[in-house]
């Protein structure tokens, strides 16, 4: 039933009260303990500890793009898809140990900033651009419509007044600055994985009762032994989401580029540890590796149990979009509708924490890079710490305002919420994380080369997107190369599935960087290293048996569930 009852909202209510009341108690102590540096605004510098850190990570990654998106992709492809969130965990570990230092050491405190202290302005300003256009034209919007759409779902609520609600709360956590976002996602994440579990719990009772039984244990059982393909983490050629999870690609190829990326290069997530020491930032980073080995219990479990409901004749009709397809982005709202009132409350308060946090913290990096990496260099340099959040807050209002006109012309393809974003998101990531490894790692990269990373990257993945077409397929697809997809206008057309694609376009680019880097080196053109020493990798005793129970749990799970 598509509605809340008053016990929902009250629910619903005490959470909005809860996170806006300690906002903004965060808020007037800061205001009265610092001033308003544009540093403290941007980054709360020194001032998050590290289960703040750990938890506003997880708060701006867990999104509608997970609880919606990604619960879809449990529905149509089982536990498969939760290698992102698996693989993230390690990936994090990673970030910590050699990305993170680096940054700390040479005082970086935005993306565009490093690549300018490393290569030129050039490279920074067109990189800065194009992180905005990327934030805002497909990360803000797509947050933006998949949470109102759900909403929508659950309380019948008009999408566009979903979408008002939900760009006022962010905007209003938002304008707070980082120090308000961290502390109130602690908070949020308290409601998410609380919310999260119970829905989760209590789907998989459903499933139980569809076998005369009761409890969580119980019901999954019977989804492994009614639905055992979904619980597969590797696929082989012959499976029909093979393009969207290509075999071992997964494990050694295009998954690394995406998670490494998205954790280590990306000023969305890095944010929350650059105004941290190295030892706290490392400790948030570790805590937020071990939350996301719990989220596949909240966002994937939720969707293989709305599919094996399905599949035993239940949510026949409300599984269906619009055109009368089924829509596996349905199935966590779905699965919501289902729950006893008060606790669809909690669910829904859930779901809407995980939303606006990632917006909050989304729109602030957004506000980030365009104040200090474009207003602050480009239009007014002798700009004041006042006038620098002034503007800051006024790029939070105007992004926010952006994506809401933008988001209800969003075209979301028939591959589902997640996946659109991971693709879209794969044009201009291998370029960026090929620019960002050369640049930590090897003093000889040059400017020129990260130039062609920048516009040859954005450029090969294009071309690699609809190449299968132009040339021989059948050749291709006995290669492996390729393989037959259903678009969105239900033609069939061969492609690179986008994880070996990424892969592709970044082996190419490293090869290319070295090449140009080599001949501008033997012009005698000079490069700007960065501030590398090996003692900055060393980790704690604590750190590293925290990453080996990491290590192990990964292991367990792919042994088990290969």
């Amino acid at each position: 039933m598509k509605t809340l009852q008053l016990a929902d909202y009250l629910v619903f209510l005490v959470y909005f009260f809860i996170v806006a009341g300690y906002g903004y108690s965060v808020y007037r102590r800061k205001q009265i303990k610092s001033i308003s540096a544009s540093h403290d605004y941007f980054l709360a510098e020194g001032s998050l500890t590290w289960w703040a850190i750990g938890t506003s990570l997880i708060a701006s990654n867990i999104s509608s793009e997970q609880f919606i998106a990604m619960s879809g992709n449990g529905f149509k492809m089982g536990l498969a898809i939760a290698t992102y969130e698996w693989m993230a965990a390690l990936t994090l570990i990673i970030v910590a140990v050699f990305f993170i230092p680096v940054y700390l050491k040479n005082k970086i405190y935005t993306m565009p900033q490093f690549l300018s202290e490393r290569y030129n302005g050039n490279v920074a300003m067109i990189m800065a651009v194009f992180w905005l256009l990327l934030y805002v034209i497909v990360n803000l919007t797509s947050i933006l419509y998949l949470g109102a759409l759900a909403i929508n779902g659950i309380s019948g609520i008009e999408i566009n007044l979903c979408m008002y609600g939900l760009a006022f709360f962010a905007i209003v956590i938002a304008l707070g600055g980082m120090k308000v976002i961290g502390y109130t996602d602690v908070i949020q994440v308290v409601f998410l994985i609380f919310g999260g579990l119970v829905t989760t719990y209590l789907a998989l009772d459903k499933v139980a009762e569809l076998n005369g039984q009761h409890g969580m244990v119980q019901g999954f059982n019977y989804m492994m032994d009614q639905s055992g393909d979904h619980f597969h983490m590797i696929f082989k050629k012959d499976n029909a989401n093979f393009p969207s999870l290509p075999g071992l690609t997964v494990l050694f190829g295009g998954m690394w580029i995406v998670n490494l990326n998205y954790w280590g290069c990306n000023q969305y997530i890095t944010q929350r540890a650059l105004g941290a020491d190295l030892k706290t930032a490392r400790s948030g980073i570790l805590f937020a590796a071990f939350l996301k080995l719990l989220m596949p219990v909240i966002v994937v479990l939720p969707g293989i149990a709305a599919y094996v409901i399905y599949t035993k004749g239940g949510l026949q009709t409300e599984m269906l979009g619009p055109d009368g397809i089924i829509n596996p982005d349905r199935s966590y709202p779905v699965l919501l509708n289902l729950l006893p009132v008060g606790l669809k409350g909690l669910s829904f308060a859930a779901l809407t924490a995980a939303v606006v946090a990632s917006l909050a913290g989304k729109v602030n990096s957004i506000s980030t890079i365009f104040t200090l990496d474009i207003f602050k260099k480009k239009i007014n340099v002798d700009a004041t710490e006042k006038r620098l959040v002034q503007v800051g807050k006024i790029t939070v209002v105007a992004a926010m305002l952006l994506a809401v006109l933008i988001a209800p012309f969003l075209g979301i393809d028939k591959k589902g919420g997640f996946e659109f974003i991971q693709e879209y998101t794969g044009f201009v990531s291998p370029g960026i994380f090929a620019m960002f490894i050369l640049g930590f790692f090897w003093k000889k990269t040059s400017s020129n080369a990260a130039m062609f990373a920048t516009i040859g990257g954005f450029i090969m993945s294009v071309i690699f997107k609809f190449l299968p077409n132009f040339m021989n397929l059948e050749f291709l697809s006995s290669t492996g190369f390729a393989t037959l997809v259903e678009q969105k206008d239900k033609t069939m057309a061969y492609e690179i599935p986008f994880l070996d694609r990424m892969g592709f376009v970044f082996a190419i680019c490293v090869l290319l960087m070295i090449v140009i880097s080599l001949y501008d080196v033997k012009r005698g053109i000079k490069v700007k290293g960065l501030e590398v020493d090996s003692k900055m990798f060393k980790v704690s005793n604590g750190f590293a048996v925290g990453a080996m129970i990491i290590g192990g749990v990964l292991v367990a799970l792919y042994s088990i569930f290969w």
